[in-house]
Formats: structure tokens, sequence, C-alpha cells
């Protein structure tokens, strides 16, 4: 038997205010190490991050004492695709960079989980061997999403315009975890689709 090269990956994806964090958070509880890529831009744009001295090179007056400041950032590049190009050409490589390493510390784990918002939106689906999606009722997104501070329902409508629905993400899934129930009942969900994809990565040495 062979050991496959590396861990089977698992896309986790889901729309806004479907608990795809909740969800995560379950998985890494089960041992699952996890990728978190809007967590890792987050540090690296925050106080003392690694790509700050780059991107106020090139949009000066965007960064500050407490990292990127957002607003002034976001008053550079919004609606110039040009500009938005030159900051992702900065933070896609960099994010990959850290994903790399990532992959290379946990080599010897069965499954490792990249947890990406816009996983489909951006092409991210074709380098995992599974995707999982989280999902629930549309009334209970829209109760969830609605609850956060500052939330509007136009800017929820805005929101869930820029991304893919959850009818067609969940066709695209492998598997989908279902978070309109209680939470001990999506911990089984993960529980038991965590046991199945450890059998199918041990299948993979065979």
């Amino acid at each position: 038997m062979n050991a496959p090269d590396r861990p089977l990956i698992i896309g986790l994806t889901g729309s806004i205010g479907m608990g795809k964090s909740t969800v995560a958070a379950m998985f890494e509880h089960a041992g699952v190490p996890i990728f978190d890529a809007d967590a890792e831009v987050r540090a690296m744009q925050g106080p003392g991050g690694e790509l700050l001295e780059q991107i106020e090179a090139a949009f000066p007056g965007s960064t500050g004492p407490d990292g990127i400041n957002r607003e002034a950032l976001g008053g550079q590049v919004f609606a110039d695709k040009e500009k938005l190009a030159r900051l992702e050409a900065i933070v896609h490589p960099a994010v990959a960079r850290k994903r790399a390493q990532f992959l290379a510390d946990n080599a010897d784990a069965p499954l490792v989980l990249f947890d990406i918002p816009l996983l489909f939106e951006r092409g991210g689906h074709e380098a995992v061997d599974t995707v999982v999606v989280v999902s629930a009722p549309a009334e209970v997104q829209r109760e969830r999403v609605l609850a956060r501070p500052g939330m509007t329902p136009d800017k929820f409508e805005h929101i869930l315009g820029l991304q893919i629905p959850d009818a067609k993400k969940r066709e695209l899934a492998n598997h989908i975890i279902d978070t309109g129930a209680s939470l001990a009942e999506t911990e089984e969900q993960v529980l038991a689709l965590v046991a199945k994809l450890r059998v199918q990565a041990a299948q993979r040495g065979e």
C-alpha cells in the first residue's frame, strides 16, 4: 500500500448566513486542520502585517498603525479594475504561499479543509478533492443575516447578488451540511462526513 502524497483536500463554502464558520469550527474540533483564507488575509493586512509595505507602496495612504485602512484602500480600488487587479496581484500569491506552507505542515494528516467563501465564484473548487456546501432554508438565512449589526435588506440583497445562488451551490456540491436544524444535529452531520472522508482518504493509498 502506498501512502497518498498529500492529504485529501476538502473545500468548504456556503453563502452568507449559512453557518459556514460554525461548521468549519466543528471540522476543526473533529481533528481536521483548517486553512482559513480570509483569516490569513486579515492577518497579513492587520497591524504589522507582512503585506502592508507592498500595499502602501502601490496605494499610498491606504495603511496605518492599525494595518489596512479599508475605507482609504476601497476608495482607491473601488470601480477601478486595473487597481483592483494590482491589489489582487499582491494578495493572491501571498495567500497561495501560506496555503502551500499549510499543506506542507499538515502533509501527514489524512484530511485538511480549505475554508473559502467564494470557492465557486473564484474557481477554487478545481483545486480541492471534494466540495462541502453549508446550506440552510432561505428564511433561516435571511433571519440570521438581518440580525447582524449594520445589516439592511438592501445590503443583504447586494451581497446575495455577488454570490452564486445557494441552489446552484447545492447542485455543484459533493456533500451538503444542512444548518437549518439544531447545532447538535449539524455536528452529527459533520462527524459522519469526517468519518466517511477519512475512509475515502485511506482508500487513496491502496
